[in-house]
């Protein structure tokens, strides 16, 4: 178990409408990647666009699904990786320099953390704190765009950054919540990242990618260039606000947009559906097709503008050999990469869960994108991993060199 036991890990995504588990082990018999043994899901009612607005709800959810993955895993489970979500998280770049002062000039680890720190030493509000650092690329005497200076000779390094904070107030309700549950958080990190980790190549990260995560309450944003972090956004739309417009466009109740959207809202133009119906209950409800897709398709719309506004901040808009990956409950829209791809006038396309075994197809619904990532970061945050050396943990220890430069810990 996590924390006792290093060949288990544990995976929490405390989302806004579900709070989801999955655990993980390394296969007994030599498998080069973790298996997925367990596996929970409870409706969460305690949280709004990301953020814990009552403390108890998503406490109980969180228990409820720790039960459920606990029945199945047969593990007790008392550590875990949790996300950090809602639009409270933002991201910022940052630079930092030291002078070496070593006789022999030699960067040493000890110099790379030194201005890392360095990095992080910038003006916040009194109510915001670091809960990530991301360290694109290193400078040494002008020479830029160094991946790892250590072991390199000079006197001024320098790093240029991107930093992820959190309003304080949203992090110690979470970890009430969590208190609550009785589960200590091993590492906190942003969900878009969890997301990566999960679906993402080392190809993909290396070329220029943005990864779109479309939550229930929000929409997670991280873009990579030469296999770092450039940029991460969490952004105020979410597959609810689609299932809201739909009850005040249709005239109906909330329950019956959200199965309307589940099972007709498709942006495929071509498609010649005329009628939309579903069933509640005892009682069938009927709508015209067309206005189920314009509903769906303007709301779309709109989270892909604010994608596009994010790439023009960091001048990638149009820019990203790699293209789009989305993912996410909403990601199952049909249609949604082609629209994206019109929309943002790049590739796009569905991720998918790459270098995982065991339950993998109970888990292989995009809902579950993000936790199975946690399980993988809490896999990788362990101080001690078995040798293994498959693909995947190679790609994501690559990660941890350059991109996870620090995670927020309890």
């Amino acid at each position: 178990m996590n924390g006792s036991n290093v060949e288990h890990f544990i995976g929490l995504d405390i989302g806004t409408s579900a709070v989801r588990c999955v655990v993980g082990m390394y296969d007994p018999n030599g498998s080069s990647v973790p298996s997925i043994i367990g596996h929970g899901q409870s409706v969460n009612q305690g949280m709004r666009r990301g953020a814990v607005v009552h403390v108890d709800d998503v406490a109980e959810a969180i228990v409820q699904a720790i039960t459920e993955a606990e029945r199945i895993s047969g593990m007790s489970i008392k550590h875990a990786t949790v996300n950090v979500n809602g639009s409270h998280v933002s991201g910022l770049n940052s630079e930092g320099v030291i002078a070496i002062s070593a006789a022999n000039r030699e960067i040493t680890p000890e110099d790379r953390m030194r201005v890392e720190e360095a990095a992080t030493i910038v003006s916040l509000p009194p109510n915001r704190e670091i809960i990530q650092f991301f360290a694109k690329n290193y400078s040494l005497d002008g020479q830029r765009n160094i991946k790892d200076p250590v072991g390199m000779h000079g006197v001024r390094l320098e790093v240029d950054a991107h930093i992820v904070t959190a309003a304080s107030p949203n992090l110690r309700n979470l970890d009430m919540a969590l208190e609550k549950a009785e589960i200590t958080p091993t590492h906190h990190t942003v969900s878009g990242l969890a997301a990566a980790e999960a679906v993402l190549t080392r190809q993909q990260r290396e070329a220029g990618t943005a990864l779109i995560d479309i939550g229930a309450g929000t929409t997670n944003l991280i873009v990579f260039e030469d296999g770092e972090v450039q940029h991460v956004a969490v952004l105020p739309i979410g597959g609810q606000h689609i299932t809201n417009d739909l009850a005040i466009g249709l005239k109906t109740d909330i329950d019956v947009a959200e199965k309307v959207k589940v099972k007709h809202a498709d942006l495929h133009r071509e498609s010649k559906k005329m009628n939309a119906t579903v069933k509640v209950g005892d009682k069938s409800h009927t709508f015209k097709f067309d206005e189920v897709a314009m509903v769906a398709e303007a709301r779309v719309e709109e989270l892909l503008e604010y994608v596009d506004k994010e790439l023009h901040k960091i001048k990638r808009s149009r820019k990203l050999p790699g293209g789009i990956v989305l993912t996410g409950g909403t990601s199952k829209m049909p249609g949604i990469d082609e629209f994206a791809r019109e929309k943002l006038q790049l590739p796009a396309r569905i991720g998918k869960l790459q270098n995982v075994g065991g339950l993998v197809d109970t888990v292989e619904d995009q809902s579950y994108i993000t936790v199975v990532g946690l399980m993988l970061l809490d896999m990788l945050l362990l101080p001690s991993l078995p040798p293994v050396h498959g693909k995947g943990v190679q790609n994501a220890r690559a990660m941890m060199d350059g991109l996870i430069g620090r995670f927020r810990s309890k």
